[in-house]
């Protein structure tokens, strides 16, 4: 049995670059070959009324998992059945509306072989993604998407690895290629990550985290600073609205604008009244902005509050930034 090179005198950065080397002339090698097979597996799935269900064993299976992920997550119904599995029950998910895409490099994987004749029997559109065009799945399939890679990047060319990033790739480009033609937004990605951040960014909305009814701080134009003061501290939002009979704003009184009334000797806190002090014209948001909105519009101008209007001026809400940060919104 050859002896192992000592770790010191193993060049590790030489051989990370050979495969890097390797795998990208296979992906040079799979991209030439997008062409009508492609575009016609792209229109096989859009016109499909069902799911594409991916299958694959081995490290295949791997790659067919995460292609079912990306497909879902991007506007394409999709989910992973394991071939074995199908072949002792698992079939029954597959529905003759769905179409079915079969991941083996070598195209003779025999559990999914196995499947064939059920799946052609139902009715099922298949989607073969192989190295080998003459394989057997690729010439039961419908469409056939040829990953095949001059080398694998294993030095043994067992284990592999070209060629799975090649079928990821092309997973990745179907996916892709079909967000496009969905015409598939960021909040359409957003509704299918809703706990990810850009889910709380792109779904959670000001009604979602602000404070409403008896807990926004608000008062008359006649009320003294002191009176201000005992409704911030009550309210804990560093600031209380000044409304006038209806509710609608007439101005903003904030910490700050405490702190500068303090310094200023010709104010009385409790004589002096808070139309006197107030800030006429505070940033406001609307009530049906996103929260994100709220949060690009205190850092831009430097805030850390925040009243929310209604068309009519109302003020129906008030938010700071302690409430975006517990939404993990910033």
């Amino acid at each position: 049995m050859p002896q192992a090179l000592p770790a010191s005198d193993f060049d590790f950065a030489a051989s990370g670059q050979r495969v890097f080397e390797i795998e990208r002339d296979g992906l040079s090698a799979v991209a030439a070959r997008i062409d009508g097979a492609f575009s016609a597996a792209c229109r096989a799935i859009l016109a499909c009324r069902g799911r594409v269900v991916c299958s694959g064993m081995g490290k295949s299976g791997h790659v067919a998992r995460k292609i079912a992920a990306t497909l879902a997550s991007t506007g394409t119904p999709a989910f992973y059945v394991h071939p074995g599995e199908a072949a002792h029950g698992d079939l029954g998910m597959v529905t003759d509306a769905d179409i079915v895409l079969a991941l083996s490099y070598s195209g003779e994987s025999d559990e999914l072989l196995t499947l064939l004749p059920a799946l052609k029997r139902q009715g099922n559109a298949i989607i073969a993604m192989t190295g080998r065009e003459h394989s057997t799945l690729a010439r039961e399939a419908d469409i056939h998407l040829d990953v095949s890679v001059p080398a694998e990047a294993c030095p043994l060319a067992l284990a592999p690895t070209s060629s799975t990033t090649a079928s990821l790739a092309m997973g990745d480009a179907l996916a892709v290629a079909l967000l496009e033609a969905r015409g598939f937004t960021s909040e359409d990605f957003a509704r299918s990550h809703p706990a990810g951040a850009l889910g709380r960014r792109l779904l959670l909305h000001i009604t979602d985290v602000m404070h409403a009814g008896d807990d926004v701080p608000r008062i008359g134009p006649e009320a003294s600073i002191s009176e201000a003061l005992v409704e911030m501290s009550r309210k804990r939002l560093g600031m209380t609205a000044i409304v006038d009979g209806d509710g609608r704003l007439l101005g903003l009184y904030t910490d700050g604008d405490l702190r500068r009334s303090l310094d200023d000797d010709a104010i009385d806190l409790r004589s002096t009244r808070i139309d006197a002090v107030m800030t006429r014209a505070p940033r406001t948001i609307d009530a049906d902005a996103l929260a994100v909105e709220a949060a690009q519009l205190m850092e831009a101008h430097k805030i850390n509050a925040l009243l929310v209007l209604d068309a009519d001026r109302r003020v129906v809400g008030a938010l700071n930034i302690h409430d975006l940060l517990r939404a993990r919104v910033v």
